[in-house]
Parts: structure tokens; C-alpha cells; sequence
């Protein structure tokens, strides 16, 4: 098989997967401006799925899979790999530790006063007046049920909160005390002090959350995005920070990226801004890379019980 990588990679894990697979002829670019040469030839493609347009997978007329080293897929052109019937696999589930890392530490940096105490720090203000509270004994609703869902409610579990989760099927997932169907949304909202969402880019999950939702949230209620941006709009987030609706907003994601310098979210003291990165980890490409072997190693042999095995009339 010709294995094309449009992800940039380092040498070292280069040389590694070389050295495994000698029998596979592996192609490695820097980018897709310079992997387009190889297309035509191509059977699998290694992308981050951002760079993947109709028109490229126009010209890898020998293309069989397409690997994704990330969790996120929308921007792939499903409509034509549905009809050719080619193989797409992401790397869900590789980014659950740090992500549930992020929103721990998030959920504490909120309670805690940390924002403030980092002011106060800079200008030497011994100030003993800062409101601290606990997290412990709160109550959590996770918007996804999946591996970062399941790893956030995890570990939430060690300050004794109370964990609900929603999802598409309502299915029973480990280290949740409930789990509901999506329709139940406007019923659990008003019970959660934390509103984790780690939903996807699809569309039944685009733009969900309304302004309606923020008002049946507690005024006391912290909002963390970690899925997609889309999952609300801007103005709507906004909109219940400065009526009060919420009390703090934490975002990783937006819709659209980067933010700009003069987005209203940075100059607001209750929205926490971060660029996108509670995924990243020095382990991130190592765990992506290997799925992708555990995956190359099931069409070797034959296998057809893939390894995220991604649906593309869903999007996920």
C-alpha cells in the first residue's frame, strides 16, 4: 500500500513506523499543497482532516482509507466518501485525559478565584475579601457521554459531584449517577452548577444550545465548551454573561478560529478565553499513531472490526 501523510510528523516517528511496516510504502509531506502530487497513487491518506476537499479526493482515485489524527471530522467531504465507499477511522478517545485535565482545572480556576488572585498578584494586593468556594458536592452535566465525557466525569467523582449526562441514545456510560436522552436538556439544565459540553460538529448538534437553555441554567452556573464552537453562538454567550444568566463562561472553542483580537469575549472578566488547545498533550501523536497501526494492522490481516470507525452519514 502507498500510505500518504499530508500530517506533519516528527522523524523519529517516521523512522518508527518505517521500521514496522517495511513492506508498505510510506510517502511523508508537510502539508497537502505538497502531498497533492502523490494523490493518484495514494491508498491511505494520514490527515489532521482539515485539508481534505472534494477535489482532492477527486484525484486519489486509488484511495481506500483516510485516517484522521484527530477526534474532529466535519470537515471531510462525506458525500463523496460515502459514495466510493472509503474507509474513514479518527482518533476519538485519544484526547480524554488532558481534556478532562482542562475542564478540572477549569471548574477549579472558577470556584477558586484564580483569574483574581493573579490580578491581585501583579499589583501586590493582599486582598483577604476574595469569595472562594468549593466544587466538591456540586452537580455536573456533560453534553456527550463518550470517552471525555466518561474521563471528566470520572474524575469529578473524587470531589464527590454529582455526575449527568446526556447524550444521543441515553445509554447507560460508566462514572455517570444518570444518563439521559438529549430531549431531557431543558429538564436537567436548571440542576447543574457545571454545563460541560465535549459535543461533536453534526448537524443535530449545531447551534443546539439557545438562549432559552442559558436562562433555565443557575445564575450561579459555569458554562465550559470543549467540543465545537458551533454547538452555540457568540451573541448568545455574551448575551448571558452580561444579563447574568451565568456566571462564567469558559471557551476552548468558537466559531470562528482563530478569534479575532477584537472579539468581545477577551475583555470580559467572566469569560475564560484559551486558543483551542485543552487537547493537547507531548502524547498526543503518539496515542494517534497507534490507532492508526492497530488499524493498518487489521486491513493486513483483513479485519474489518476497525478501531473508531467513523459513520460518514452521521458525520462522526
Amino acid at each position: 500500500m502507498v500510505i500518504l501523510f499530508s500530517a506533519k510528523i516528527s522523524d523519529k516517528h517516521k523512522e518508527a513506523v518505517q521500521t514496522k511496516y517495511p513492506n508498505e510504502q510510506f510517502i511523508f509531506t508537510e502539508g497537502m499543497t505538497e502531498a497533492e502530487t502523490y494523490l493518484e497513487q495514494t491508498n491511505v491518506i494520514v490527515t489532521y482532516g482539515e485539508d481534505l476537499n472534494d477535489s482532492m479526493l477527486e484525484k486519489a482515485t486509488n484511495l481506500k482509507w483516510i485516517m484522521v489524527l484527530s477526534a474532529g471530522v466535519e470537515q471531510l467531504p462525506f458525500k463523496q466518501i460515502q459514495d466510493r465507499g472509503i474507509l474513514v477511522t479518527n482518533s476519538k478517545g485519544i484526547h480524554k485525559t488532558q481534556m478532562a485535565e482542562y475542564t478540572i482545572s477549569m471548574m477549579l480556576q472558577v470556584y477558586r478565584q484564580e483569574k483574581q488572585l493573579i490580578e491581585n498578584e501583579k499589583t501586590s494586593s493582599w486582598d483577604k475579601q476574595v469569595r472562594m468556594t468549593e466544587i466538591t458536592g456540586q452537580t455536573l452535566l456533560v453534553l456527550g457521554t463518550g470517552a471525555i465525557g466518561q474521563e471528566v466525569a470520572r474524575l469529578a467523582k473524587a470531589f464527590r459531584i454529582k455526575t449527568i449526562g446526556l447524550s444521543r441514545s441515553g445509554r447507560v456510560a460508566d462514572y455517570f449517577d444518570e444518563v439521559h436522552t438529549m430531549e431531557q436538556l431543558n429538564n436537567k439544565l436548571p440542576e447543574a452548577d457545571f454545563v460541560v459540553s465535549v459535543l461533536p460538529s453534526t448537524e443535530e448538534t449545531r447551534y443546539l444550545l439557545t438562549a432559552d437553555h442559558f436562562t433555565l441554567m443557575k445564575n450561579s452556573g459555569v458554562f465550559i465548551n470543549i467540543g465545537r464552537g458551533d454547538v452555540v453562538r457568540s451573541e448568545t454567550i455574551l448575551k448571558a454573561i452580561r444579563e447574568e444568566e451565568i456566571a462564567h463562561a469558559v471557551l476552548d472553542v468558537f466559531e470562528q478560529e482563530p478569534l479575532p483580537e477584537d472579539h468581545p469575549f477577551w475583555k470580559e472578566t467572566n469569560i475564560t478565553v484559551t486558543p483551542h488547545i485543552s487537547g493537547q498533550s507531548p502524547n498526543y501523536i503518539i496515542r494517534a499513531l497507534a490507532i492508526f497501526q492497530d488499524n493498518l494492522e487489521k486491513i493486513q490481516k483483513g479485519e474489518s472490526t476497525y478501531i473508531n470507525r467513523v459513520d460518514p452519514s452521521r458525520g462522526y
